[in-house]
């Protein structure tokens, strides 16, 4: 009995981090300290990652556990980076912030309601996630924030001039970020799990090197490495949907007559 309680208790220990996470960031907010909150909310990503990691290894998969995951990731992944969204930026906008900020929480909820009710239903893809996960969007917009705070702060010298260019217009286009990121959530484009990837197994001659490199440019250049791994993965969604578009619109096409006509 008490073996199989702490196969249970061990991923909820992660969750619990995730969770406690969430709760300090909004702590940080409140205090208008931006940096620590988005921090928090990349490392409850982190926690994130390893509590279904550890439910599988220890099989200590539960209802409970899907359950107690998803409330953290609400509080993490879409009440924190809505409100951290709302002080940061979306305040500025007048009566209009309040429901942008709120739309991506709803948002945030509806991703997370539809996930579980596809685990309760033994529906899904363990190759694809529907819609952008509710992580990615949230750590899309804290890595923003980070990489803006290097203006507030004034830009150290290891940075890419050419994307700290890009930063100001993109602070302007917040609010289209925060709508884009929500409607992401709650759509039926897929977006890879990386969980089946051949490209990531440990035996994978591609792997360590890959690491390697990642880890030498998020070291050299974080902020500016980890916002544009989560641009990235934000956009591998719809560029692969309308890829997949134009692909069956060219098998749909009837083939050129030989007489060219």
């Amino acid at each position: 009995m008490n073996l199989r309680r702490g196969r249970f208790l061990a991923p909820s220990l992660f969750t619990l981090g995730n969770m406690a996470c969430g709760f300090y960031a909004l702590l940080s907010i409140q205090r208008d300290e931006f940096v620590p909150a988005a921090t928090a909310i990349l490392l409850g990503m982190a926690f994130d990652s390893l509590d279904g990691r550890v439910a599988r290894f220890v099989h200590g998969e539960s209802t409970f556990g899907v359950e107690f995951d998803s409330l953290s990731d609400f509080l993490t992944f879409g009440i924190a980076p809505a409100h951290m969204m709302y002080a940061f930026i979306l305040k500025d906008y007048g009566v209009w912030g309040y429901p942008m900020a709120f739309v991506y929480a709803l948002c945030g909820a509806l991703r997370l309601a539809r996930f579980n009710a596809g685990v309760h239903d033994h529906v899904g893809s363990k190759t694809s996630f529907t819609g952008l996960p509710i992580p990615g969007g949230a750590g899309f917009l804290a890595s923003f924030v980070l990489l803006y705070q290097i203006i507030e702060q004034g830009r150290p010298a290891r940075t890419w001039a050419f994307l700290m260019n890009q930063v100001p217009a993109l602070y302007g286009l917040a609010p289209a970020m925060v709508l884009i990121i929500a409607f992401l959530m709650i759509s039926t484009i897929p977006y890879p799990a990386f969980k089946k990837s051949s490209f990531l197994r440990p035996r994978s001659v591609w792997l360590p090197p890959l690491l390697v490199f990642a880890a030498a440019i998020i070291f050299i250049y974080p902020q500016n490495a980890i916002f544009l791994i989560f641009f990235a993965y934000v956009l591998m969604g719809p560029v692969g949907w309308m890829l997949g578009l134009a692909r069956r619109a060219l098998r749909r096409a009837p083939p050129p007559s030989p007489d060219g006509v």
